[in-house]
């Protein structure tokens, strides 16, 4: 990629180069990000192969089988390379198509690639034949030699992976779960989510125990429990005059209420005067307090009393 960034002049190969950069790094976890950053190294080095080539893949993480299919395409008049011929295959796909993927995989290109792209040729023939309804020819398709060896390469975990989802596509559980755990073995950089699917064929569910933990607060005293049960439902009475008084508001009690009601009365005019008006001015305006309704009214200059 560098060699031939060298066809462009300084300033223009270091703002290309900066961009395809950031395509490599954000394609993962941010491809829409991805994507835009492909757009202006396209605007600005459309005859790049590796450009194209960049610009394919972003729009392949997007969606835009299209756009990528296109891309690729052009990559491919440029270089003569056939090493993008999987993922065109696969864009067909998305597409919708995948009687032209299936003719893809039959074509000749498909002896010129390596065995790693023999292998995503396979992945991609098998998609077809599942997308159009033949999960038993998909299971077929997947059986090579590379599905039988018991060496680890960069595919084998996507290979075993694509092979137990094939098998349950059709109905073989059983056989699916032992190459689900075949995947999981091979997978040392989490690129599946093999041991997830293992679990939803076990019947396993996670839970999270510290959302859990902190769900349940279970009182410190078991009576406490109760007696706010007790309250809640009215079976404790607790004092049966209490009760006597709050129902009726006869009896002892009731006369004790009465006192207590007349002494407040004759607290509140011995505090407002004999004219039983306030000597402050307890209006809105005047309320010292009342700038704590509104933060922005001006506390009021009248305190008082």
């Amino acid at each position: 990629m560098r060699q031939e960034l060298m066809s462009l002049p300084k300033t223009l190969a270091e703002d290309v180069a900066r961009n395809l950069v950031m395509v490599a790094r954000l394609l993962d976890e941010d491809p829409d990000l991805a994507y835009g950053y492909s757009r202006v190294a396209l605007r600005l080095a459309s005859r790049v192969a590796a450009v194209r080539e960049a610009a394919g893949f972003a729009s392949y993480a997007t969606e835009r089988y299209a756009e990528a299919l296109a891309e690729f395409r052009a990559c491919r008049r440029m270089t003569g390379t056939v090493d993008l011929w999987p993922v065109m295959a696969d864009c067909e796909r998305g597409m919708g198509r995948p009687e032209r993927a299936l003719e893809m995989a039959g074509a000749p290109e498909v002896h010129k690639l390596d065995r790693a792209g023999q292998v995503e040729m396979r992945l991609v023939a098998a998609g077809a034949r599942r997308d159009m309804g033949q999960n038993d020819a998909a299971v077929v398709t997947l059986q090579s030699p590379e599905l039988a060896s018991n060496a680890v390469h960069p595919w084998t975990a996507r290979l075993r992976y694509a092979y137990a989802d094939a098998l349950l596509a059709a109905g073989r559980e059983d056989d699916a779960r032992e190459w689900f755990a075949k995947s999981l073995e091979a997978d040392q950089s989490g690129t599946t989510d093999a041991s997830d699917r293992l679990a939803q064929l076990d019947g396993v569910a996670f839970v999270d125990a510290l959302d859990d933990a902190d769900d349940e607060q279970p009182a410190a005293d078991g009576s406490a429990v109760a007696d706010r049960d007790d309250v809640a439902d009215g079976s404790d009475t607790g004092n049966p005059a209490d009760a006597e008084a709050s129902e009726g508001g006869d009896g002892e009690h009731g006369d004790d209420d009465e006192d207590r009601d007349r002494d407040d009365e004759g607290r509140k005019d011995r505090e407002t005067g004999d004219a039983g008006e306030p000597d402050v001015d307890l209006t809105d305006e005047a309320d010292p307090t009342a700038f704590l309704d509104d933060p922005f009214k001006e506390p009021s200059k009248n305190t008082e009393g």
